[in-house]
This record gives structure tokens, sequence and C-alpha cells, in this order.
């Protein structure tokens, strides 16, 4: 006769217990820019240093006015065709487009993932892993 250990189920709780009133409540976290939004800055910001109409690019570039216009939004994720040709119509490559827009999301994430004076950077309280 064999007997069974007893089945003890770990209860998890998915929300950290309330802080107690008047506690300090640790920041959000940073929302992490849109590549989308990023693009569509860079072409924008591009466009309007030339002194280009939405109209003249969009006729350039040979896709349609308001589609460009979501792209310049961050409304809609363009494909890298769309890119690229929106690109050649201001000037530059699509590679030059995503290096702007990548040196975007390097300077907007390092300057909302600096730590605070006195606090350290890690999340994970200190907590250090290494390969």
């Amino acid at each position: 006769m064999t007997t069974q250990a007893p089945n003890h189920a770990r209860v998890v709780p998915l929300r950290p217990p309330a802080a107690p009133a008047g506690a300090e409540r640790p920041p959000a976290p940073a929302r992490e820019p849109l590549w989308r939004d990023l693009v569509g800055d860079v072409l924008r910001r591009e466009r309007l240093a030339q002194q280009r109409t939405l109209k003249d690019v969009a006729e350039t570039a040979r896709i349609s006015m308001p589609y460009l216009s979501e792209i310049e939004r961050g409304r809609k994720e363009a494909s890298s065709e769309v890119l690229a040709a929106a690109a050649r119509a201001l000037g530059l490559g699509l590679g030059d487009l995503l290096s702007l827009a990548q040196g975007e999301l390097v300077r907007l994430t390092s300057r909302t993932a600096a730590p605070a004076r006195g606090r350290s950077a890690s999340r994970s309280g200190g907590l250090c892993l290494a390969a």
C-alpha cells in the first residue's frame, strides 16, 4: 500500500499587495517608444527641414498623401518599400532613415533609463547575471 504525499498547491497572487496608505509608490516604468513613431518623426522632421509639403514628398515618393501623413504621425506601420520611397523622396537612403530613427531611440531611452541620483540603475534590486 502506498501513501500519497499531500498535494499542497502554492497560491501566487496575481498582483502585489497594496501599499499601506501614505506609503511612497515606485514610479511607473516609462513606455518605450514605438518604431513607427520614431520613423514617422524623422520623416516629418526631414520634410519640414527641407521646407517641403506633404503633397510634394508624397508625389515624389509615389505614395498617397493621406498615407504619408499617417506614417509621419505613427498611425501606420509602413513596409520597407514605402519607407525607402519616402526616404528617397527626401534625398535619404533607407539606411539613413533607419540610422536617424535609431539615434532618436537611443536618445529617448537613455534619457528615460538614466537612474535617479543615489538609486541603483538595476530594476532587479542589485541582482546581476553574467553569461
